[in-house]
């Protein structure tokens, strides 16, 4: 059962799309509140509130900084942009809230271990914003395939076939944030291949794999962006002293 008698207070950096699902979110979970939201500009965040219904109770600032001021918010949702998870994870966490980040995390593991030092050194919680990891669904497939005393239990995986598509306007090539690189410069890797991967991890319980080979099937923008990677990719989990195992990665992703 879920403990109802805590109510954890939330607070949003930014006014982008994917803040309105995770807004709706917080509002229908039983143990958490939405108290504030705030933008680099008042009217921007007010104008968003406005359209997603937010209770007049939320908190609206113009700044990102004075809503780390204010001490009735016990976590902090960032889904700015990627290159400035870091910068703002470690400003949340100096003030002793948690933080809840829009994924992919960073850029690189370089930059991961230096958000995961920042909370720990500051003894808050630090997740990334992946929703289908704690789908119902999701319990259910582990559940067939990793618990021996399931009676309907598939057993391990030996081969993935991962496909994750979206359409793409010659306006968002052109000008969304996603293909520019001082913005986001991981493309389709880190917005939809992020998905394809980090199933594929789940699968085999995270287990790092010994060796994993693509093909270099990859288109890129003018400015050297991935926006598509087609091909065979594979992942091998070969251990001779243990099960022999190789898990077929394809993957297609494309915007």
């Amino acid at each position: 059962m879920v403990d109802t008698t805590k109510t954890v207070r939330f607070g949003i950096l930014g006014c982008a799309e994917i803040p309105r699902k995770v807004a709706r979110a917080i509002d229908l979970a039983p143990n958490a509140t939405l108290c504030t939201l705030a933008s680099r500009s008042k009217e921007k965040a007010e104008k968003f509130a406005a359209e997603n219904g937010f209770s007049a109770s939320v908190k609206i600032y113009g700044s990102y900084d004075r809503l780390l001021e204010d001490p009735s918010v016990d976590v902090v949702y960032v889904p700015l942009l990627i290159s400035l998870h870091v910068r703002w994870v470690f400003m949340v966490a100096g003030r002793k809230k948690h933080v809840l980040v829009e994924k992919p995390a960073t850029l690189d593991v370089a930059e991961l271990d230096q958000i995961l030092a920042a909370v720990e050194s500051n003894d808050v919680q630090f997740m990334d914003g992946i929703m289908w990891l704690h789908h119902p669904r999701t319990a259910h497939i582990q559940q067939l395939c990793f618990v021996p005393s399931s009676t309907k239990r598939i057993g391990p995986i030996h081969s993935i076939h991962s496909t994750t598509t979206m359409p793409a306007t010659p306006e968002f090539l052109e000008s969304n944030i996603r293909v520019k690189p001082e913005l986001d410069g991981l493309g389709v890797l880190g917005d939809l291949a992020w998905y394809c991967i980090g199933a594929s991890l789940w699968a085999k319980g995270y287990q790092l794999p010994i060796t994993v080979t693509a093909l270099p099937d990859v288109k890129r923008n003018s400015a050297g962006v991935i926006l598509s990677r087609t091909g065979h990719s594979s992942i091998n989990y070969t251990v001779t002293t243990v099960n022999h195992t190789i898990v077929y990665l394809k993957i297609l992703n494309l915007f």
